[in-house]
């Protein structure tokens, strides 16, 4: 074996140095040149920033889509000092926030008058707008590259569509695909050759885009003259067919939006309906201040979001047991000092309920004023979930659909696995025969009002995230949920929960058609004429004592 020369270790180490700066004098010498580009930009005109702006993404540096997205954004400054170039956080603020063009990282502020804006224009604006969207064709998440191929289909040019093309090959996710084939449909649509025009709108007939639609139906335009602007009469009925196509599936999803509209408003009356259901089963009281304890509810949670302004996320969760608490022991107060002298005689509950019921809206109208209070929506229920390009639902909805199941569940469990609800059923069916074995009814009634009021309450919270809050909100909703409780049948819960659902679907289905006072008056003709066939509703009560009621 050759030894190695007694000196060969230090040749090595100069090697290894030299291996080890070059990098580093690469990276410099890119960082240079980026930004000897970036200042190019504060004297140069729009069609010189547009070449500049071609040049900065053709570097590849680590910061150039950050610092291009700045630039559409307005954020794109330079300091009147030294004529640096930098990022601002904001342009709304003063001072402003700087950011470093290469390391993305904050480096001090500066006041507004001692910077200048680097100006766009809308031609400059949609070749960023390109740009951008370029490099987030590479992006690694799927939502990024979806909104980048609809952002590039909105201004279509013979490079975009080739580098979609590019993309298309390389591409995995399906619906990305897809929006790709559409754009590139789109731009075909502008072919000199008719053949390839017909294969764009049978590709396009399978979208559900209101865009897509918009620029079939402009091939269908006719001219002063009487002309068609497409004029080959096999593409014209392809774009005639495909506008019916997609208008029909429009057509189809709005009302799946529409019925989930009215399950959400459905979930609401469920609630409310619920404590009537518990409260006027077990008691037979006619409470006209239900509405006001929902009432109750919302306000609480506009409260606690006032205690919580920092932690409005929270605020909501905090305010469902709140909301629960302060109508549930509002209630209790409202049974044991009228309603129990007034058990037997229906019509007096009703009078006694509606004069507590003015009483809460003045009590509240004193502490709030009579105007309206806005309660905050978290941001975990900001927003909405897209399933297509014609049906989206929003979270706030959503999450009332779920929280009115959850509720319902907890309230099922409650009557049939715990002592409370046994009594509370053992009273609804046969009251005599309940005190006889000893159940104190007394204690039963408060406890089943405070329990109907908690969650007139707990729908309250529910209501909050849907309108406004004031001190009529519970005159909008106790009638319907009276309408919810005899249809589904009284002191029943399932009924409820039908009842109360199928009845909001129903009124919003009919709205778009007959308009929200009319759809009202056909649900109720329509409830009329259910209970001449069925009185007791759809799941009647049973009990011996049912039939002297």
């Amino acid at each position: 074996m050759k030894r190695a020369l007694p000196g060969g270790r230090w040749l090595i180490l100069p090697l290894l140095a030299l291996r080890a700066v070059t990098p580093v004098a690469a990276q410099s010498v890119d960082n240079s040149t980026f930004l000897a580009t970036l200042g190019e930009l504060r004297e140069a005109s729009y069609s010189d920033k547009e070449a500049i702006v071609e040049r900065l993404s053709k570097t590849g540096h680590p910061s150039v889509r950050a610092v291009l997205t700045a630039f559409l954004d307005d954020r794109l400054y330079f300091r009147n000092s030294d004529q640096q170039v930098f990022v601002v956080k904001s342009a709304d603020a003063d001072p402003l926030t700087l950011v470093d063009p290469l390391s993305l990282k904050e480096t001090g502020s500066a006041p507004a008058d001692g910077l200048t804006k680097i100006g766009t224009n809308n031609g400059l604006r949609s070749v960023l707008r390109s740009t951008v969207a370029r490099f987030a064709l590479s992006s690694p998440e799927v939502s990024v590259r979806l909104d980048a191929v609809r952002e590039m289909s909105k201004s279509l040019d013979d490079a975009t569509a080739a580098l979609l093309r590019q993309r298309l090959t390389a591409e995995t996710d399906s619906s990305v695909k897809n929006e790709i084939a559409t754009a590139l449909a789109l731009s075909a649509l502008d072919g000199a050759n008719p053949a390839d025009r017909l294969g764009a709108v049978q590709t396009l007939s399978h979208s559900l885009s209101q865009d897509v639609r918009n620029r079939l139906a402009l091939l269908l335009d006719k001219a002063p003259d009487g002309s068609f602007a497409e004029k080959d009469e096999n593409v014209r009925r392809a774009a005639t067919a495909a506008v019916g196509t997609i208008d029909g599936w429009r057509t189809f999803y709005s009302g799946i939006e529409t019925l989930f509209f009215g399950l959400s408003l459905g979930s609401v009356l469920v609630l409310v309906a619920i404590g009537l259901a518990v409260t006027f089963g077990v008691m037979g009281v006619i409470n006209m201040a239900h509405g006001e304890l929902m009432m109750l509810g919302a306000y609480t949670t506009y409260v606690v979001q006032l205690v919580m302004p920092n932690h409005i996320g929270m605020s909501i969760l905090v305010a469902i047991p709140a909301a629960f608490l302060v109508a549930g022991l509002t209630g209790v107060v409202m049974e044991r000092t009228i309603i129990r002298l007034l058990y037997g005689r229906p019509l007096e509950t009703l009078l006694a309920t509606f004069g507590v019921s003015l009483i809460l809206q003045q009590a509240v109208r004193s502490i709030f004023s009579a105007n309206n209070r806005s309660v905050i929506t978290p941001e975990w229920m900001s927003g909405s979930m897209r399933l297509n390009d014609a049906l989206s639902i929003t979270y706030n909805r959503l999450y009332i659909v779920v929280f009115t199941l959850i509720v319902f569940l907890l309230i099922l469990l409650v009557m049939k696995r715990t002592r409370i609800g046994l009594d509370i059923r053992a009273v609804s069916q046969n009251r005599t025969m309940a005190k006889a074995m000893g159940i104190r009814t007394e204690w039963v009634d408060a406890a089943t009002f405070g329990l109907g009021s908690g969650i007139a309450g707990v729908a309250g919270v529910a209501l909050s995230q849907l309108t406004n809050v004031g001190p009529n909100l519970g005159q909008s909703y106790i009638i319907d949920s009276f309408m919810v409780v005899v249809f589904g049948g009284v002191g029943n819960l399932w009924g409820s929960l039908i009842g109360g659902m199928s009845m909001g679907a129903v009124s919003e289905l009919l709205e778009p058609y007959a308009g929200a006072v009319l759809a009202k008056i056909f649900v109720l003709v329509g409830l009329i004429l259910f209970i001449q066939r069925r009185p007791r509703g759809l799941f009647p009560q049973t009990g011996r004592a049912v039939d002297d009621k």
